[in-house]
């Protein structure tokens, strides 16, 4: 045990262990049941008489706090418990917003027998071996000079890979210069907050939308203001004056399922321009795009330098790998860079410059062709049972991309975070649509991702789910 006692001041050395050891115990450092050292070993560790050091056992013996037993030693008594913290100036408490509400991390259990979890792709379907040549080829002795700092907007490579990707697929015109890579959407978001909004700003979220998004410009002390998303994606007239920043997903509307109409398009450029808004808009699962081509991104669009353009690699590849970007406007390149550079200094450079390889030797551009084949064959086998065992209560939302499907209740008094709950007490993983949406008028349905679920799984779950929605939902 290493106890701090302060024996430099002259006096009753006993007294002085005897005080430490209290207060170990009563913050927590001991617990009951802890054995405490022998006399001998800890008086030398400290350099005291072992008769001084038995005293202050004798004491906190005498007390109750210690139990010595003989031929064992001595231990923290049972009832030694922490004492509370005196007075409210004692405890530290958080700034209001900040909880932490704990998901299913990899690793801590096992997947739902059921898993139609959403924005969980298929790790089964990633080219491991592939991954592991590359970043074996890029962690080696003198690789990416280890013993120095990396650049915070990313590795050189691995921004113009991105650049050269994004400009074939989904036509947004940027170079390196313009991209910042991040560990994520979550850490471009955040980035984003710190470099945009101050508290008491105006950020206007779709109503149902990304939570975390919310949340991350609530933690910088913004104002989130929810606006309901329709048919057409986000309702652009229903966005305040005072807005500062509009964060959207317009490719495929996260939960709801449609791209935000291409006159909505323009209307939310044209209120941008006029307003000095900025638009952040997360293309967050757009390579997986099953139906017509895909619309042109608000970046491609966009003639002023107002939408900030986030793209991951979490869907597309692996959660665990941590990857992510944002291509900024010019006049913001710097700040952003910075904001990387306050946050966590810079990324992995060999993962970085895996990542870059990865993409360069097209092996991102296999992959996903081949991952979009088989999530196509999910979704169509997911709409089609969705139709035929719950189609009198459902009505699945037309949806041209992404990982999930969201069918809403006709009948809008059904309480959709009831079925939820009861499905996954059954072992069936899946969302209500409301737990989604903050504002009034909630649309009630469910939220199912088909990127970890097995074909075979489909059919049997959805029995499941339909069981639990004919207690709750008469059909039509």
């Amino acid at each position: 045990m290493d106890l701090a006692v302060d024996l430099s001041e002259r006096g009753d050395r006993a007294s002085a262990i005897y005080r430490a050891l209290l207060e170990a115990v009563r913050v927590g450092r001991l617990t009951p049941g802890d054995r405490l050292p022998p006399t001998r070993a800890l008086a030398q560790d400290l350099g005291v008489s072992r008769n001084t050091v038995a005293q202050a056992y004798e004491r906190l013996v005498a007390e109750g706090f210690f139990q010595s037993r003989v031929g064992a030693g001595t231990f923290v008594a049972d009832l030694a418990t922490p004492a509370p913290r005196a007075g409210r100036a004692g405890v530290l408490t958080p700034r209001a917003g900040w909880t932490y509400v704990p998901t299913q991390v990899s690793g801590q259990s096992a997947a739902p027998a059921y898993d139609f979890r959403v924005g969980i792709p298929d790790a089964s379907l990633f080219p491991f071996d592939a991954w592991r040549r590359l970043l074996n080829a890029e962690v080696r002795a003198g690789a990416h000079s280890p013993g120095t700092y990396a650049a915070p907007g990313g590795h050189p490579e691995l921004r113009s890979a991105i650049a050269r990707c994004i400009g074939l697929n989904r036509g947004v015109t940027a170079d390196a210069d313009d991209i910042v890579v991040t560990h994520g959407t979550q850490q471009a978001l955040d980035l984003i907050a710190r470099v945009l909004v101050a508290p008491g700003d105006v950020v206007v979220v779709e109503d149902p939308g990304y939570p975390q998004a919310r949340e991350v410009f609530a933690s910088h002390g913004a104002r989130v203001v929810p606006v309901r998303v329709d048919d057409e994606g986000l309702v652009v007239d229903e966005v305040p004056a005072e807005a500062r920043v509009v964060y959207t997903t317009p490719s495929h509307q996260f939960p709801h399922g449609p791209p935000l109409s291409r006159r909505r398009r323009e209307a939310l450029l044209d209120l941008a321009d006029r307003q000095g808004i900025a638009i952040v808009e997360d293309d967050y699962d757009s390579e997986f795009r099953f139906v017509e081509g895909p619309l042109e991104t608000l970046h491609a669009l966009d003639r002023h330098g107002r939408v900030l353009y986030l793209g991951t690699y979490s869907k597309t590849l692996v959660p665990a790998l941590r990857a992510g970007y944002v291509v900024v406007p010019p006049s913001l390149r710097d700040a952003l860079r910075g904001a990387r550079q306050l946050a966590d200094g810079y990324g992995d450079p060999a993962g970085e410059a895996a990542l870059a390889r990865f993409i360069a030797d097209g092996l991102f551009a296999t992959h996903v062709k081949r991952a979009r084949a088989v999530y196509a064959e999910r979704r169509d086998l997911l709409r089609t049972e969705l139709d035929r065992q719950l189609g009198d209560v459902l009505t699945v939302v037309p949806s041209a991309a992404g990982l999930h499907l969201t069918a809403v209740f006709a009948d809008p008094t059904v309480d959709d975070g009831a079925v939820a709950r009861a499905c996954r007490a059954d072992g069936v993983a899946l969302d209500a649509l409301s737990a989604y949406a903050v504002g009034p008028g909630r649309r009630v349905g469910l939220v199912l991702g088909y990127g970890a679920l097995r074909p075979a799984s489909i059919t049997p779950g959805l029995a499941l789910v339909a069981r639990h929605v004919a207690r709750r939902a008469p059909s039509r």
